[in-house]
């Protein structure tokens, strides 16, 4: 990868069809208008037709591009799996595949931060890299006290590509409105823009890290490797082995698969009230389980930084839901802003939406799986003017959290995981349990919303 992740010129051109492609099926669709077909067919069309390309040119694309596709997951359950089947293929593809730097490009990155010197710093430095990612790639080396390290190195011009995306996607707004018009597009992209710009400072990482590794220090369920030396694009942190989340989610036993999904949902749970913030990238590669049974956590670029813990209207509005009492949820969205002021919802139709997400919390043990994901993904896909998901926003504030839990649930789809969850939303989520009546149940709202 010599110019990540392609020439900007190259990025921005891909980026710049997808408007002049709306404005061209928008044609196109008048033009079917005359011709006889009415005009929510035609409308639909071009939105499915927008859809694709849309989700298409983002996947194609890493940096910013990327990282607000998996912003806007939850929306993807709006749109035909025929759409964005294709671009979650080509997300996957490029977390799994993204092609290391060449050994010249990693000793010339390491001598400009570190120095002529560098290699004084480490007993021995692995010129292949363990692991790749959008903006970074890991190698393996000894420190010079003897200590095992991971030395992540930020590709050279990521931020560039990553901003330069933004700029591109922040002229897309009223194309993602038509999709979506509930949704404030502009508000979401500063957001994304201001957390991607965190993500790019690895010595802000390296404080956050820190910090969960002070947290966790000897706790009896999580492991967070402390860091040994950072600087804006170096980040040397501890050296921890263990078997990664993606190889249990492939073959673990279901005894593993259990406590994986139980550590994982406590951790991201626990976080915001013990650290006082919350791991924003839940992907599987960033969790490791130990040889003593702990769960080990990696990559702390992305957190969301939540100093009073989870927001209390979580767990409140879950479990006014479970109450019964629409009108008070539907109030209480609207109040956090899922709900924007010009939108008017169906309450019976928001409330099939939320139904199945505020389950995992109905029942004392749950089992989550890939069927239950896909039964719930298809009770909304499609395209009408009155699917409840296409009229829901995403406030900046929730941005990360949605991430964090539309990712989680995704995860813990994956291993499969039978676990009491809702034992550890009543520990750590304000407002689940703060209801008289002891049978009320509730969740927190990442999952009812998410």
């Amino acid at each position: 990868m010599n110019d990540l992740p392609r020439r900007a010129v190259t990025r921005s051109a891909k980026l710049a069809t997808l408007p002049l492609g709306f404005a061209g099926r928008a044609a196109l669709g008048l033009g079917k208008r005359i011709g006889g077909k009415s005009a929510e067919i035609v409308a639909q069309e071009v939105q499915q037709r927008t859809a694709e390309q849309v989700f298409r040119v983002l996947g194609e694309l890493k940096g910013g591009a990327m990282k607000l596709g998996q912003a806007l997951s939850i929306f993807e359950a709006a749109l035909p799996q025929e759409v964005v089947g294709p671009y979650r293929a080509a997300l996957t593809k490029l977390q799994e595949a993204a092609p290391p730097l060449p050994v010249s490009t990693v000793h010339k990155v390491l001598t400009e931060q570190l120095g002529d010197g560098w290699r004084e710093h480490f007993l021995s430095f692995d010129d292949q890299p363990t692991a790749a990612a959008s903006i970074g790639q890991v190698h393996r080396a000894v420190w010079h006290d003897g200590r095992e390290v991971a030395v992540k190195i930020q590709y050279p011009g990521a931020g560039k590509a990553l901003l330069g995306d933004f700029a591109q996607l922040a002229r897309l707004s009223k194309l993602f409105g038509a999709l979506l018009p509930g949704l404030d597009m502009k508000a979401v992209l500063g957001e994304l823009r201001e957390r991607i710009a965190e993500e790019l400072d690895y010595l802000r990482e390296a404080e956050a890290q820190h910090a969960f590794a002070l947290e966790f220090n000897g706790d009896p369920d999580f492991h967070v490797p402390d860091v040994v030396a950072a600087n804006e694009m170096v980040l040397v942190t501890e050296w921890m082995a263990g078997t990664p989340l993606s190889r249990i989610i492939a073959e673990g036993t279901q005894e593993q698969r259990d406590r994986a999904g139980l550590l994982f949902v406590r951790f991201l749970f626990c976080s915001p009230a013990r650290v006082g913030m919350l791991h924003a990238d839940p992907h599987p590669g960033n969790f490791r389980m130990l040889a003593d049974g702990k769960l080990g956590v990696l990559d702390f670029g992305a957190v969301n930084r939540l100093p009073e813990g989870y927001p209390p209207a979580f767990g409140k509005l879950t479990r006014i839901f479970n109450q019964g009492d629409m009108a008070t949820v539907t109030e209480g969205l609207r109040q956090e802003g899922f709900i924007r002021p010009d939108i008017e919802v169906d309450g019976d139709a928001l409330r099939a939406f939320l139904a199945p997400y505020v389950e995992p919390t109905a029942v004392e043990e749950f089992t989550f799986s890939r069927e239950w994901l896909q039964e719930q993904a298809a009770s909304v896909t499609d395209l009408r003017p009155t699917n409840v998901i296409r009229q829901l926003n995403l406030p900046t504030s929730y941005v990360l959290i949605h991430r964090v839990h539309a990712a989680g649930i995704g995860v813990l789809c994956q291993l499969g995981t039978t676990a009491r969850f809702r034992d550890e939303v009543i520990r750590w989520v304000p407002g689940f349990a703060d209801d008289p009546d002891p049978d009320a149940n509730s969740d927190d709202e990442p999952l009812a919303i998410g």
